[in-house]
């Protein structure tokens, strides 16, 4: 055990977990009725995102993916039964170009859920319909739709609001004639009017967003927004922010918000110690800097023993720093702890960094610490990664990887570990207006440890995804969950059964009700 973990992970370990099986994922791109890129030229060296959200309401994730200069796509899930292989078919999605990614949320609470497309030029949302069609609703909602670079976005609820707010993330302003360097763009909040959108309020001066997180990090009920900033263009004067929305403004120094300036690109969060505080995984080039929660809103670094840096590239012998991009927590082998992939790439032909630069797939260890397993696992690609997520994409209980390639064709990787452990998958929901209950937290014990996950939307590489939260579970014939939900109220526990696929409903004042989730 490393010294300078949080004591609290050997409460997260000590329980019963399955053998550690190796991970193993088989190439399922051709799953794809047609092989997808991101592409385009300087605009476009950013973003790539995937949205990942079930539109034909057959239980199974679908994905709209961005196109850069080519069209945006969306791939409509046809897996034929839970534990098929992967299989896709082209929908009908809206002829989009110029996207960089997207976010699906219901942003009208009509069940059914939107999208919000983030796009070099106006951005747009879409209003779902039910079975994968959409129809425009940014002038109807009365969104401002801009014509910024924009790659980054987030969304709450905010107290007695019966829409969301809005943040979107903007890049380079590509109409200051004396960019792009120390030319970063204003980031918008988009606040609601009813039951559509005011004019946006500027978050300036904004520093070249990338990534954008709205999260209860703090755990006490106020949800702050994160920005992950790209130095490369702001250069000096910027850093990473956090921003005060009740009282809108950054937290500063004398907040005891520390000062941290990198290439922010993608932004993953997840509690990987157990000590009931979300930590924080921030791609960069070079370092990719996990910082460790230990409440109270204290951040701080991990020890770089704890390999999670993973600065360069894991192969061959290229030795200039690597370039992260999406991140994102996910338990691979189900053993009841979390790993972490990392989307790596060059930003196109940048000599300073690696150019053969492949993904991380970055197993945690009973210790807690991490081990890089993607060459085992058969998921050593070394293109140009951008967005991405980890999704079961067939029902069977583990989470596939789906990547987004800018000038290579996206990926799509199923999960075949063999002898991975239980799992559980669940989703809250709730009447009113914040359907998808964003904001609240789902606490689960078992013999496997205690885990928890917040449901957001935002983060990642301009790649967002509404659906349930995975659990793995180990050896653990079940556990016990319950929800917090975005209103504060706390439920009672719920025993379910390892394997369980369900949403989660308020009944009364604490209880839970059950309602199976499709297929």
């Amino acid at each position: 055990m490393i010294r300078a973990l949080a004591p609290a992970l050997a409460a997260l370990l000590a329980g019963p977990a399955a053998a550690d099986p190796a991970p193993r994922f088989l190439d399922r791109a051709a799953a794809l009725p047609v092989p997808h890129v991101y592409s385009g030229g300087w605009h476009h060296f950013v973003g790539g995102g995937v949205a990942v959200f079930d539109c034909s309401g057959d239980g199974l994730p679908d994905l709209f993916v961005a196109g850069g200069e080519g069209p945006a796509r969306l791939f409509v899930n046809a897996t034929v039964a839970p534990g098929a292989p992967v299989a896709f078919r082209t929908g009908e999605g809206p002829p989009l170009t110029g996207v960089t990614g997207a976010y699906p949320l219901d942003i009208d609470g009509d069940g059914i859920l939107d999208l919000a497309v983030l796009r070099v030029g106006p951005n747009a949302l879409l209003r779902g319909l039910g079975g994968c069609r959409f129809e425009d609703a940014t002038e109807a909602w009365g969104f401002a739709p801009g014509d910024a670079w924009s790659t980054a976005f987030s969304a709450t609820w905010e107290p007695g609001q019966d829409w969301p707010t809005l943040a979107v993330g903007n890049y380079v302003d590509r109409a200051r004639p004396d960019g792009p360097f120390f030319a970063c763009d204003d980031n918008e909040l988009h606040r609601p009017a009813g039951r559509r959108f005011a004019a946006p309020l500027a978050l300036s001066p904004g520093w070249c967003a990338l990534s954008m997180l709205i999260s209860d990090w703090m755990r006490t009920g106020r949800r702050d927004l994160r920005i992950s900033n790209d130095r490369h263009y702001y250069v000096r004067g910027g850093a990473e922010e956090m921003w005060r929305l009740d009282r809108l403004r950054p937290l500063t120094e004398a907040d005891g918000w520390p000062r941290v300036s990198l290439w922010g690109m993608g932004i993953a969060s997840r509690d990987i110690t157990g000590n009931g505080f979300p930590d924080v995984m921030l791609t960069s080039m070079g370092d990719q800097l996990l910082m460790l929660n230990d409440g109270g809103g204290r951040l701080r670094p991990a020890p770089y023993a704890l390999g999670a840096y993973a600065q360069r590239p894991w192969f061959g012998d290229d030795g200039r720093p690597s370039t992260g991009w999406h991140a994102e927590f996910g338990d691979i082998d189900n053993d009841g702890r979390p790993d972490l992939f990392i989307a790596k790439g060059n930003v196109d032909q940048m000599p300073s960094n690696a150019m053969a630069d492949p993904n991380n797939l970055l197993m945690q260890q009973p210790d807690g610490t991490f081990a890089e397993r993607a060459d085992a696992a058969g998921v050593a690609s070394p293109h140009r990664a951008r967005g991405a997520a980890l999704v079961d994409l067939n029902a069977d209980g583990r989470l596939d990887i789906v990547v987004v390639n800018r000038r290579a064709a996206m990926e799509i990787w199923e999960n075949a570990t063999a002898g991975a452990g239980g799992f559980l998958a669940v989703e809250p929901r709730q009447p009113g207006p914040n359907a998808r209950a964003v904001g609240a937290w789902v606490e689960l014990r078992s013999a496997a440890g205690s885990q928890l996950q917040e449901v957001t939307v935002g983060g990642g590489h301009v790649s967002g995804q509404a659906g349930p939260l995975h659990f793995g579970l180990g050896a653990a014939a079940g556990a016990e969950v319950r929800v917090i939900w975005p209103d504060g109220t706390v439920s009672d526990w719920l025993r379910l059964p390892a394997g369980s696929r369900l949403e989660l409903w308020p009944e009364g004042r604490r209880a839970l009700r059950t309602v199976p989730l499709r297929p």
